[in-house]
């Protein structure tokens, strides 16, 4: 009799946990069906940077320069002003990210530290490739190992247009700086 209550005790265990499977295994289904998972949504969380930007013209030593005009393909990803002694001595700092049209990323570093210094932190191995016009300044190309720039002195300041983008991409930023 032992022997008989043993057995049935063990596919009773087993006739339960298959059991709690399937329950949590629902439970989990129905969790799944109200998550949202839109593999072809758009993963860039776009920033409002006006505001900041007019912040931060009062605030910098230096024209700081922001874009108007630009197309609504350009996406602003990021955007911050760090003044210099809250930048770890590396000046005033005017930052603005974007995705561009073709989907590259394009960066405004502005800051009144030493062009060297600014190169050497957005802009590794930049080596001089040439120049470029676009809104009346002349621009430094440089291209680096993986990104290139275009910069320009901005009175005490430096003003770099950075990232992946191309340099035609990058020019069609600096043609809409203000």
């Amino acid at each position: 009799m032992a022997a008989d209550s043993k057995g049935m005790r063990g596919r009773q265990t087993v006739r339960d946990m298959v059991l709690s499977m399937l329950a949590v295994g629902f439970v989990v289904w129905i969790g799944y069906l109200f998550l949202p998972h839109d593999a072809n949504g758009d993963p860039v969380r776009v920033v409002e940077y006006k505001v900041a930007a007019a912040s931060a013209k009062r605030a910098a030593p230096y024209p700081l320069l922001s874009p108007e005009g630009l197309p609504e393909k350009w996406r602003a990803t990021s955007v911050a002003y760090r003044p210099a002694d809250q930048n770890n001595g590396k000046g005033n700092a005017w930052h603005l990210g974007f995705v561009t049209p073709s989907g590259q990323y394009a960066a405004i570093e502005q800051s009144d530290v030493s062009r060297d210094s600014l190169l050497a932190d957005y802009v590794k191995g930049a080596k001089p490739d040439g120049t470029s016009e676009a809104a009346g300044r002349t621009w430094d190309r440089l291209q680096g190992e993986k990104d290139r720039a275009l910069a320009v002195q901005t009175g005490p300041g430096t003003a770099l247009l950075t990232g992946t983008a191309s340099y035609e991409e990058l020019a069609e930023l600096a043609q809409a700086l203000k």
